[in-house]
This record gives C-alpha cells, sequence and structure tokens, in this order.
C-alpha cells in the first residue's frame, strides 16, 4: 500500500462560525499550517447547513473542527447540535483522523459523556502557558514538545469539568484542567486552545470581538500588550497531518 501525499489528502472543514471575516481567517489558518492546498478542503458550516447526516464524514481523510464566537453546547436553541454530536460519535466509531478545536474541543466533551460549564471567573483570553502531561510526552504528537510547556493563544469562557471515559489528558493549563485530550487508540485530538490562531491573527480576532468578550476596562489592550508567537502550538497541525494522518492513509 503506498501512502498518500499531502496533496491528495481530502478535508472535511467542519466550521462553527457566522462572520464571514472570521470564517475565512480560520480557513485559511488550517490551510496554512496543515500545508494542504485549499482546493482540498470541504467546508461544512453547521449554521448555514443545520441537518446532516452522521456519514458526511465518512469520504474524508481528516476532518478538522474549529472554534467559535457564535455557539456554545450549554445553548439549546441551536438545532445543528444533536447531528453534530452524532457525527464526532461516528468518528470514533469508524476511526476518523480528528483534529478539534477549542468548539470543536468542547462539543466532543459533551458528544463523547463529558461535561462543560461556563465559568468567567476562570476564562482565558490571550496566550497563555501550556504544560504536558507525562502521557502527553510520550504522546507522537506531542513527545517533542518541551517539558516545560510551550505558549499557545487560548479564548474560552466556557471549560470541560470532566472528560469522556478513554480518553488521555495530554495537556492543561494553570487555570483550565483539560486543555488536550486523544481518543485511546484512535486518531481523534481535541485541544482547548487554539493551535490554528497565531499571535498576528489573536490580535485581530480579539478586536473584532472585544465587546463580546471583554469589558471596556483597558483590558483588550493589557491582553495585546501580552501577545508573543506561539510557534509550538501552531506547529501541531502539521505534525498532526506528518505522523498521525499520512501514516494512516
Amino acid at each position: 500500500l503506498t501512502m498518500k501525499s499531502r496533496n491528495e489528502l481530502t478535508v472535511l472543514y467542519i466550521q462553527i462560525r457566522r462572520d464571514p471575516i472570521t470564517k475565512q481567517e480560520e480557513l485559511n489558518e488550517f490551510i496554512h499550517h496543515s500545508d494542504i492546498p485549499s482546493s482540498q478542503f470541504t467546508t461544512l458550516n453547521v449554521f448555514d447547513t443545520p441537518h446532516f447526516p452522521s456519514t458526511i464524514i465518512d469520504p474524508f481523510d481528516l476532518i478538522f473542527i474549529g472554534g467559535s464566537s457564535d455557539a456554545s453546547v450549554l445553548c439549546e436553541d441551536h438545532t445543528w447540535l444533536e447531528d453534530f454530536y452524532q457525527a464526532i460519535r461516528r468518528t470514533v466509531d469508524v476511526g476518523s483522523n480528528v483534529f478539534a478545536s477549542c468548539f470543536g474541543f468542547q462539543v466532543a466533551v459533551v458528544a463523547l459523556g463529558g461535561a462543560v460549564v461556563l465559568d468567567k471567573c476562570n476564562m482565558e483570553m490571550g496566550v497563555y502557558s501550556i504544560m504536558v502531561t507525562d502521557d502527553g510526552l510520550n504522546d507522537p504528537l506531542f513527545r517533542d514538545c518541551p517539558v516545560d510547556g510551550f505558549l499557545a493563544v487560548s479564548g474560552h469562557k466556557e471549560r470541560a469539568t470532566t472528560l469522556p471515559e478513554n480518553v488521555i489528558l495530554l495537556a492543561y493549563s494553570e487555570i483550565c484542567p483539560y486543555h488536550a485530550f486523544k481518543i485511546k487508540g484512535k486518531n481523534f485530538y481535541a485541544f482547548q486552545f487554539h493551535p490554528e490562531v497565531n499571535d498576528i491573527d489573536l490580535v485581530n480576532r480579539i478586536t473584532r470581538y472585544k465587546d463580546q468578550y471583554l469589558d471596556g476596562d483597558g483590558t483588550l489592550q493589557k491582553i495585546i500588550d501580552g501577545v508573543v508567537p506561539t510557534p509550538v502550538s501552531n506547529a501541531l497541525i502539521g505534525k498532526f497531518i506528518d505522523r498521525i494522518v499520512l501514516p494512516s492513509c
């Protein structure tokens, strides 16, 4: 069997965004960091297509699930959540290659039996130090991350309080105990932080969404002043393609 090359991989990108600028920005981030041509991406936006069969995931070599400033797993008005949960369960059942970021992490937690709460007191918004667990340091994706942690973009008001069964905790931060996990025996990785967002996009995005997340008390400038590049975090996407996806295809 010959391994597929990067320019043969088919990608399903599940998008949970309404704002046209951020929709394009996030797609570009996954294209850039994965080094996979845009023509190989198919976008499924859950606001535009709220109902879809779980089998929608079947033809694709890998699935990226993005973040959201427009959705919450705690919101009962999202008519698309149930189909989304079913699709995630199917990716686990059929062994898909999955890379889920931020909101994608939270959807995966709930779909697979964990729990998420609103916790504004422990909100993360900016660049944070992410620590890798011992299991993480033995994981093919995280194995060469610095032992003393790495910097990543994180922006969330909601967080997991319990993880699903059958997952391995890979990373955490000082105020968020669950930042990354993989499902045992599967190529399914989920990240509360944003591996796809770099420092430049972070400044653009928090400025765009400042009214939604921040009080107008100088917090925005403080966050912007603390923004630094996050190369280790951003490299996880390319490593996922090289180490997890390509060997499986």
